[in-house]
C-alpha cells in the first residue's frame, strides 16, 4: 500500500494523542455506544463492540463507564443519537485530510469542522473530495516480541490478512475491513494478545512537504481537529521529513 501517514507518530512526538484522560474516555465511550447501537449490546455477537471494549480496558477505562456507554448505545439509558460522520478536506500544501467524528448534533459538528479548516488555512470539501485517496482497512497491532515473523505469517495467511510489517516495537497487521475481527480472533486463538484493533484510513499516496512553515501549518490544523470533542481520528497523507519534525518539536 503506497503512501505513509505520519500523523500518529507526530501525535506521539507532540504528546497530543488524548493527553487528557477525560477526552480519551469520551472518545472510547462514543465508539462503544456507536458499536452497541449498530450491532447490539452483547459483545459475544458484536465484534466491533468487543474490540471497542478491549481497547477501553487497555486504557484502564472503568467498567462502569463501559457499561454506561453500552446502555446509551442500546437505548437503555436515554441520550442523544450518536452518529458517525466522516469529513473531508485539504490542509495547506494540498495535503488531503479525512476526519472521523461521532456526534449527537451534526449541525454543530459541521460548523466546527468548517471553522477549524478555515482558521487554519485549510478547505473543507464535500463527500468524495479526498476519500478516493485513502484505503479503508482493518489494522491490528501486537507487541513485536509476542511472535516471530514466520509464526505470524503462518497465522495471517490462513486468516486472510493482507500484509504485516514491523513498526517501532510492534507488528502492524493490515486486513480488508470485513476481515478485521476474524483475523484478530485468529491471532488471539493462537495464544497471542493484540495491543489494538481498529478500522482506519491509510493514504494510497503521500504528499511531500519540504517547507517547514507549511509543515507547521499542516500540523496545527491536524492538532486543532484532533482537539475537537466530536473527533475520533484524523488521517492525512502528508510526508514530512524526520528533520523537519524534529525542528518543529523543539520549537
Amino acid at each position: 500500500m503506497a503512501g505513509h501517514n505520519k500523523w500518529s507518530k507526530v501525535k506521539r512526538l507532540k504528546g497530543a494523542l488524548d493527553a487528557k484522560r477525560g477526552k480519551l474516555f469520551s472518545r472510547l465511550s462514543k465508539e462503544i455506544a456507536v458499536a452497541a447501537r449498530l450491532g447490539g449490546g452483547n459483545s459475544a455477537f458484536n465484534p466491533r463492540l468487543r474490540s471497542a471494549i478491549q481497547t477501553a480496558r487497555t486504557q484502564s477505562m472503568p467498567s462502569d463507564n463501559i457499561e454506561r456507554a453500552i446502555k446509551k448505545g442500546t437505548g437503555e439509558i436515554a441520550s442523544g443519537l450518536i452518529e458517525e460522520i466522516v469529513y473531508e478536506g485539504y490542509a495547506p500544501g494540498g495535503v488531503a485530510v479525512l476526519v472521523e467524528t461521532a456526534t449527537d448534533n451534526r449541525n454543530r459538528t459541521a460548523a466546527d469542522m468548517r471553522l477549524i479548516f478555515s482558521k487554519n488555512d485549510g478547505n473543507l470539501g464535500g463527500p468524495g473530495s479526498v476519500a478516493y485517496l485513502f484505503d479503508h482497512v482493518g489494522q491490528i497491532s501486537l507487541p513485536l516480541a509476542s511472535a516471530t515473523e514466520d509464526r505470524l505469517l503462518e497465522i495471517l495467511l490462513e486468516a486472510g490478512a493482507e500484509e504485516f510489517a514491523a513498526e517501532d516495537e510492534s507488528w502492524v497487521v493490515s486486513t480488508p475491513p470485513d476481515r478485521l475481527y476474524v483475523v484478530a480472533d485468529a491471532i488471539k486463538q493462537s495464544g497471542i494478545e493484540t495491543s489494538s484493533q481498529k478500522l482506519t484510513f491509510v493514504p494510497r499516496t503521500s504528499t511531500l512537504v519540504a517547507d517547514e512553515k507549511t509543515a507547521a501549518r499542516i500540523l496545527k490544523l491536524c492538532d486543532s481537529l484532533d482537539d475537537n470533542d466530536d473527533v475520533l481520528a484524523v488521517h492525512a497523507n502528508f510526508d514530512i521529513s524526520e528533520d523537519i519534525l524534529a525542528r518543529l518539536e523543539n520549537d
